[in-house]
């Protein structure tokens, strides 16, 4: 027999909301609210890391290819900057993410999403630090 979490999740959500709203907790989804608050968190980190990531394969892009910079890779840097800076100030707490390990690890992925993209062989090595990510000023 299906549950309703595993039926319709919005209407689970709601009700859940509802219940514990009026007081009603000896009816709530324990187990599955439980659950749903731990991947709230991870999808906070997630967006973080996410914009690392972006921010990190524009910036190859742009150094690795001058002669197709544009605004739009501009634009991208910008706007994903001031992601960071929003979940940064929604939750603090994805302090802990920003890292040079971190950073590290996100330039892997991110150096083989610009090879992907530009065909041009990218350095292995990261020589970005967390002051370049957030903070480089790139002219146009």
């Amino acid at each position: 027999m299906t549950t309703l979490y595993e039926q319709d999740f919005s209407l689970w959500a709601e009700r859940m909301a509802v219940l514990s709203v009026s007081g009603r907790v000896d009816e709530l989804d324990i187990v599955n609210l439980a659950e749903e608050i731990r991947d709230l968190s991870k999808r906070e980190r997630d967006r973080l890391l996410s914009s690392l990531r972006l921010i990190l394969r524009h910036l190859l892009k742009w150094d690795h290819q001058p002669e197709l910079r544009s605004r739009s890779w501009w634009g991208t840097i910008q706007r994903e900057r001031s992601n960071i800076e929003d979940y940064l100030a929604d939750s603090p707490s994805l302090k802990k993410y920003m890292t040079e390990e971190t950073l590290m690890r996100l330039y892997q992925r991110a150096r083989l999403d610009a090879v992907a993209e530009t065909g041009i062989e990218m350095p292995e090595e990261c020589s970005y630090t967390l002051n370049d990510v957030m903070d480089r000023t790139l002219p146009l």
